[in-house]
């Protein structure tokens, strides 16, 4: 029994402690508007392939090309606006409200994860380029 709890134990903390995601700055966006209703847990087939800060307290996180999560985690996150890379906790293949962000030095416990609905978001922004493109 032993063996299976520190497989177990060594799994999670692999998971957890993958290289720092890189940072994808996408200024102007307002993510909020795009975020569907709090959900307990994401399902990441192929981890977290980057983040973006969207304040002091929210950030996304990118799970795949068209596919996004607004996290907010505790005020108290002071450096998740200047990180350059963080590591989100997960276990297994599922990251949910007990996980942790780590920004630098911190530990951000995560408070509400949100979808964000991608395909509208990139749509209204193709309108309001087009919108603007024209004379």
């Amino acid at each position: 029994m032993k063996r299976f709890g520190f497989i177990v134990f060594g799994l999670v903390f692999l998971s957890a402690c993958g290289a720092g995601l890189p940072r994808r700055d996408e200024p102007g966006l307002k993510y909020v508007d795009y975020a569907g209703d709090p959900v307990e847990q994401i399902r990441v087939m192929r981890g977290v392939d980057g983040w973006t800060p969207v304040s002091r307290n929210q950030l996304v996180i990118w799970t795949g090309h068209n596919e996004a999560w607004l996290i907010k985690v505790w005020d108290g996150c002071v450096n998740l606006s200047f990180a350059n890379a963080i590591r989100v906790t997960q276990t297994g293949q599922t990251i949910s409200r007990f996980e942790k962000v780590w920004v630098e030095n911190e530990t951000c416990p995560i408070l509400e994860m949100r979808p964000v609905d991608v395909a509208r978001m990139k749509a209204d922004r193709k309108a309001a380029r087009d919108t603007v493109a024209k004379p």
